[in-house]
């Protein structure tokens, strides 16, 4: 046998079969597995070079078959009320993808992106929003903390990273990752805390706002794949943000005052019932650039993103709502996790109610309702592999049980 072997040869390297792991026959040659591997090499470094003449063809194109319209429907899905918002974001990412399908053509005018800032209260649905449009359109999505960042040099993360982030969540397929889109959370954080230019060095303020400048606009930046300050000696990646949607997220706590300041001083002549009317009504439906210029942020980046919306606070039928409707309700979730140890779960129908209350008294949104849920369902959870009752039913004074036991009491 091997002797057979040894008259077995590799005709692009000579080896013998002995000499290899593996050799594939072809019709009157053969090729051993390493040349199959530098063959690969070969073909993926000549044909990856290739330009693309657009990014979306690599990416996005496939899948954007979708209107404002369907859009918002898909968010509907996911996200209960907001339709202010959710009919503002779906504009703006229709046309911004739009934008970048188009073909160039001659002395036609070339149509600059806009980036988007969500203004509204923790638990609102900011981050879900974003993060639900991102799969729909199947672009890499990344999730960026602001508070992390810091101006070049100094202790803290550089705004370049946010691009590191997004060619991982690309898995470093650069044509992927330059039409994929940015979630920037807690950009409230970053306002400067006067209306006026600091004269000291606010390096994780001003400075990192001035820094986020030439990624918002659309320019070239170099990138380092595996993070700044910890890999001196890596390769740059030079990385094109000009079709990457910016969307920036913040709760802007106190941006009410500056509203309503703003509205009071613009009703002059007016009666004192009018006044009265605009203070009662909901005031971020109000929120102006103008208002987030007053909080802090510098007018150039308020600039690089045109489009302000606003999320409503979450009111007791809001709230009810997003636990038991959307796809992905709080109550399919842990009926779907009981479900996998072979238990149903059901809730009597004031039991809702009553989380919901619960939840209001923390004031976190959204977010409130898991951590109420988790407090009333943990030992049923601890309890549930192995189980043998097969139907769990939960009560309102089992819930009330579970929340007084908890630390969730102890912090009310």
């Amino acid at each position: 046998m091997s002797e057979e072997n040894n008259n077995i040869h590799c005709s692009f390297c000579g080896r013998s079969k002995d000499e290899t792991e593996m050799m594939i026959a072809g019709v009157d040659a053969h090729i051993c597995d390493r040349c199959v591997g530098q063959a690969g090499g070969i073909l993926h470094a000549e044909l990856g070079e290739k330009p693309q003449s657009n990014p979306l063809e690599v990416a996005a194109k496939p899948e954007f078959d979708f209107t404002p319209s369907q859009i918002k429907t898909h968010l509907d899905e996911y996200i209960i009320g907001q339709e202010a918002s959710k009919r503002t974001l779906a504009v703006a990412v229709y046309n911004h993808y739009k934008r970048i399908g188009l073909v160039p053509v001659k002395d036609a005018p070339e149509v600059d992106k806009s980036n988007i800032v969500l203004v509204g209260n923790t638990g609102t649905g900011k981050t879900l929003m974003a993060r639900t449009i991102a799969k729909l359109l199947n672009v890499p999505f990344t999730i960026v903390d602001a508070t992390v960042l810091t101006e070049a040099g100094y202790v803290g993360e550089d705004v370049e990273s946010i691009l590191t982030r997004l060619l991982q969540a690309a898995d470093y397929d650069l044509k992927r990752a330059e039409v994929g889109i940015v979630f920037i959370d807690e950009i409230d954080k970053i306002a400067r805390k006067g209306d006026n230019p600091s004269i000291t060095r606010d390096v994780s303020g001003e400075g990192v706002q001035q820094g986020l400048l030439k990624l918002l606009e659309g320019s070239k930046v170099n990138v380092p794949p595996k993070g700044g300050r910890k890999h001196p000696d890596q390769k740059y990646i030079e990385v094109d943000t000009t079709n990457i949607l910016f969307i920036a997220g913040g709760a802007f706590v106190g941006i009410e005052k500056k509203i309503s300041s703003r509205l009071n001083s613009s009703t002059l002549g007016y009666s004192k019932e009018v006044r009265q009317h605009i203070m009662d009504e909901e005031l971020l439906s109000y929120i102006t650039p103008s208002d987030l210029k007053s909080f802090g942020l510098i007018p150039e980046l308020i600039g690089r993103m045109p489009i302000v919306t606003f999320m409503s606070p979450l009111d007791k039928k809001a709230l009810q709502a997003i636990l038991t409707l959307p796809k992905n309700a709080l109550v399919k979730q842990y009926q779907h996790l009981f479900h996998m140890d072979g238990i149903d779960l059901k809730f009597e129908d004031d039991v809702f109610e009553y989380i919901v209350d619960t939840a209001l008294e923390y004031q976190l949104g959204a977010r409130g309702l898991r951590s109420v849920c988790e407090a009333i369902l943990t030992d049923h959870m601890f309890d549930a592999p192995g189980m043998e009752q097969q139907e769990i039913t939960i009560t309102r004074s089992y819930a009330q049980q579970q929340i007084e036991r908890s630390s969730l009491r102890k912090m009310a």
